[in-house]
């Protein structure tokens, strides 16, 4: 992965993901600033709290293998997760609404499209071009590009195709300006009058249909967000873009789901809509994250907003193409999904959200972050004490849910009128796949845990480098 930081350009872990991983233990800023902060105050003391949730997953572990009743607590919350699992399976997502006709068209409301770009030469044309081609009122929708001090040919690309699209407006970045995407998103959002604000990554592809099929969910009041699936452009590349692929399908089948149970709706970054007040709402994007749409997403939340999910159509993008690439992208997913909860604790105890988002909470923040780091500890004790896994139940209603989620996640995105044994076959060697891909996340989950509890990232925004196909590519 090349250099390429939004801010804080020291040099990037270019890195295997072993030398990465022990590169960033060592602490030579004892006297940070978070680090002088009180205990569990606010969005301060990440490392100490980091540091509370490791050992008291590392002893809660232990303590149960020391115990005679440690398996039946075990066996007690596989059932309680069980039945939420079932839950999920026969949830039904509510109909999305029929997209806007001609005649709605006239009522529709203004949209803003943003996007943060960083040296995007070779995407950046091609998606102002579908971006500024949509079947939409050109007077009702405009396009803002934050050119966050590209050095490679994106600002005289943006210039010639100012030309061209009355509705572009480009925003230039001066070196060193702070707050990563999220600044540039700040600093672009009060020259905006879209009542909803759309966010697109540089190398996002997009229907001309988009717009119409999108508003229209925010007919419903408390709608504060939307999000639409996200698909893998360069699927058919190599085993890591078909496991992202499979990955994308799963996260659709959970979005749908969960929030058909009255659970979290979450914003993945590119091809996220925000209605204007609710942004406001929150306060606008969170500068101190490295996962602005993870961030986003909880406070959302927290004002008691809804997020809807729209599965068709998707916005495509570039999947990552090589192990490192991915190592380097997913801890950064992993550190900021887990800032959240870090950050907002509080909150989330104290705030009125609901017992069904608290629930769904509770439950993904146990499957995704806790259980994988619990292992280490669980492998620890089972070798040395010479008996089986004590969280292999709950381990193995992970996995099968996650197979059964990515089966019918890959099953309705392809919209197959017909489906014969041959196509059962074929999703369920890809789903086969994509779980042999998802294994990483259980060495992220729990390398990411005990690393935040020694030292968190510094605050750098690092956008994942985007190669294009060879006709979007910029010729000179």
């Amino acid at each position: 992965m090349t250099k390429n930081d939004w801010i804080d350009n020291d040099e990037q872990d270019n890195l295997d993901p072993i030398s990465s991983l022990l590169s960033e233990w060592s602490d030579p800023e004892d006297e940070e600033e978070e680090f002088r902060s009180d205990f569990f105050q606010g969005l301060s003391g990440r490392r100490k709290k980091a540091a509370f949730v490791l050992m008291a997953v590392w002893g809660i572990v232990m303590s149960l293998h020391l115990v005679a009743w440690g398996t039946w607590v075990i066996l007690a919350l596989t059932t309680v997760f069980t039945l939420q699992a079932f839950r999920l399976i026969f949830a039904q997502p509510d109909p999305i609404p029929e997209p806007l006709s001609g005649e709605d068209l006239k009522q529709a409301p203004c949209v803003s499209l943003l996007v943060a770009a960083k040296n995007e030469e070779a995407v950046i044309a091609k998606l102002v071009t579908q971006l500024c081609s949509l079947d939409y009122p050109t007077e009702k929708y405009d396009l803002w590009i934050v050119d966050d001090h590209s050095t490679d040919k994106t600002p005289d690309i943006l210039d010639g195709l100012s030309q061209q699209y009355p509705q572009l407006n480009v925003i230039r970045r001066p070196a060193g300006a702070q707050g990563g995407k999220s600044g540039a998103l700040n600093g672009v959002f009060p020259k905006t009058q879209g009542d909803i604000v759309a966010v697109f990554d540089a190398d996002a592809k997009v229907t001309p249909d988009l717009l119409k099929r999108v508003v229209p969910l925010f007919n419903t009041e408390d709608i504060g967000a939307v999000q639409v699936r996200k698909q893998i452009a360069n699927e058919p590349l190599n085993f890591w873009t078909k496991g992202q692929a499979a990955e994308m399908a799963l996260d659709s089948f959970f979005q749908q789901k969960r929030i058909a149970l009255g659970g979290i709706g979450e914003l993945r970054g590119n091809g996220q809509f925000v209605r204007r007040t609710a942004l406001i709402d929150c306060g606008g994007w969170n500068e101190q994250t490295i996962t602005d749409d993870l961030d986003l997403t909880m406070r959302l939340h927290l004002a008691n907003w809804k997020i809807g999910f729209l599965n068709h159509p998707a916005v495509e993008e570039e999947g990552v193409t090589t192990a490192k690439a991915l190592w380097h992208q997913r801890n950064r997913w992993a550190e900021g999904g887990y800032q959240r909860y870090l950050d907002y604790w509080r909150f989330i105890v104290n705030q009125p959200m609901g017992l069904g988002k608290k629930f769904d909470l509770i439950s993904f923040i146990l499957m995704q972050y806790l259980l994988p780091t619990a292992a280490i500890p669980d492998l620890m004790m089972t070798v040395t004490r010479h008996r089986l896994p004590l969280l292999g139940p709950l381990t193995g209603l992970m996995l099968s849910l996650s197979f059964w989620g990515m089966f019918t996640g890959l099953r309705r995105i392809q919209n197959d009128e017909t489906f014969g044994f041959m196509d059962i076959f074929r999703l369920g060697w890809q789903s086969l796949r994509g779980m042999v891909y998802m294994m990483h996340w259980l060495v992220i989950m729990p390398c990411v845990t005990a690393r935040m509890s020694v030292r968190p990232k510094r605050l750098k925004w690092v956008k994942t480098v985007h190669q294009g196909t060879p006709e979007e590519s910029f010729q000179a």
